[in-house]
């Protein structure tokens, strides 16, 4: 076999049609996978392997050779092997000289080494041209086709043509690569496929903590309240009535919560005169999450509307409805139509459908497919204009359902007030300072310290 020397090997990028040899290092889960998709994106591939014996799992179509054979062959090496086992490279240090090694490893746990995997690998092979690539696609992803959850490849390296060769080889996959910088980044995009929804953890656990604490506050109120005074046993509002109950409260309060670190930011930016001073770290992590805090309570607002749709079948709902008609029957008598309950009732819906179209349409417009194709104006003017529209109108819902209820003695059982009450407090308090903050001796110095202004600038840091 001639063997061809490494350092004449050139590192160009694909700008031909045909395609250059690919070796892959490892014919473990991801190497195979990823060689069926380089070979069926035309370019040829061999395998290194410690043995050469062709595997039926490994595509037809590839070559299995030794390591150093197969290095020999290619000048893009993608490791697909883990790190732990990376020393057997060092003995290949001469004949991977010059060569891009792509590696594409993960760890078990967040920041598991001192430094990252990539950058090791730099060290074992100081001549190589180290990029990290394809830690955030899984092999079911290669093989399936289905990468429309992780077609985003970040990629790093301190080479930028050897950048430029791996960026190459992912758009001929069909994946988008992402140039993250230098080397520098490895360890970031080797955290990244660690992280388990890192943006949903305050959202999740805010409404789990608003959830337990209403639940128990509807329990004490409708089940346990007429227990002890009436002795009657509404034990089963645990199933319907009181997640309906929670599930409008909790959409409410986080779509207020979405939009009350907003007027924060404007208050801190008015008494500080600057833009240019940095935030408190949970005002700014705060910030981070209101998406994520939006489709928690959009979530919630749906379960609400199919908890609604239910109700006409419920037994409970049914026995009142008989009852009642049973005995204006036996009375002979039958209730006249209340117009103005007639109007607050349709009125609350009315107010109650548009507000859930508008929230359905700020979550429909949080989508990345959606706001990708939106400019920044036109994105403001839904995320800003519409949500506070949203905020009022299921605001003004709550209210027009109890509010004739809030001076009537029966709504405060043992002291306590009812859950769509303790829901108004903070959207009230937004919509309140919002409706302060437009005026124009507050709005025009906020527009001037937005665009750059400083009330004291020898102050700014």
């Amino acid at each position: 076999m001639n063997k061809v020397p490494s350092n004449i090997m050139a590192l160009t990028s694909n700008t031909s049609n045909k395609r250059e040899t690919v070796c892959i290092f490892g014919t473990g889960d991801f190497g195979r996978a990823l060689g069926h998709k380089l070979i069926q994106s035309g370019y040829p591939v061999v395998f290194g392997s410690r043995s050469t014996q062709k595997s039926s799992l490994l595509p037809k179509d590839a070559e299995v050779l030794s390591h150093a054979e197969a290095a020999q062959k290619a000048a893009i090496i993608i490791i697909a092997i883990q790190r732990q086992y990376y020393n057997f490279l060092a003995p290949l240090a001469e004949i991977l000289h010059g060569k891009v090694l792509v590696d594409i490893s993960n760890n078990l746990k967040i920041n598991q080494y001192p430094e990252s995997n990539a950058e090791y690998l730099a060290q074992i092979v100081p001549g190589a041209k180290v990029v990290k690539a394809f830690n955030t696609v899984s092999a079911w992803a290669l093989q399936s086709g289905t990468l429309d959850a992780s077609r985003q490849v970040f990629v790093c390296g301190n080479d930028m043509e050897a950048k430029q060769m791996v960026m190459d080889i992912v758009r001929a996959l069909g994946l988008t690569p992402l140039d993250q910088g230098s080397l520098l980044a490895a360890q970031e995009i080797e955290n990244y496929p660690l992280q388990l929804f890192p943006m949903w953890k305050f959202p999740v656990l805010l409404s789990l903590g608003l959830t337990t604490f209403f639940f128990f506050y509807c329990l004490i109120r409708n089940v346990i309240y007429p227990y002890v005074t009436e002795n009657k046993d509404f034990s089963f509002f645990i199933a319907i009535s009181i997640p309906n109950q929670i599930c409008p409260v909790l959409a409410l309060i986080l779509l207020a919560l979405v939009y009350l670190p907003g007027v924060l930011a404007a208050i801190i930016q008015l008494y500080r005169g600057t833009k240019y001073h940095r935030f408190p770290d949970w005002l700014d992590k705060w910030m981070l999450c209101r998406k994520q805090l939006g489709l928690v309570a959009l979530a919630f607002a749906s379960l609400h509307i199919l908890y609604t749709l239910i109700i006409p079948t419920r037994s409970f709902v049914r026995w009142r409805i008989s009852s009642q008609t049973v005995s204006q029957a036996l009375n002979n008598k039958t209730e006249a139509l209340d117009i103005t309950n007639a109007w607050l009732s349709d009125s609350y819906l009315a107010l109650g459908i548009l507000g859930y179209f508008l929230f359905v349409l700020l979550g429909i417009t949080s989508l990345p497919s959606v706001s990708n194709n939106v400019n920044w104006r036109e994105f403001r003017f839904v995320q800003s204009k519409l949500g506070y529209l949203t905020l009022v109108l299921c605001t003004a819902h709550t209210l027009v359902y109890g509010g004739k209820w809030f001076l009537s003695p029966s709504s405060y059982r043992w002291y306590l007030p009812d859950t769509y009450m303790l829901s108004l407090i903070v959207p009230c308090i937004v919509l309140v300072v919002k409706f302060v903050l437009v005026f124009p001796c507050l709005d025009r110095p906020l527009t001037q310290i937005r665009q750059g202004w400083e009330r004291n600038p020898q102050h700014s840091e």
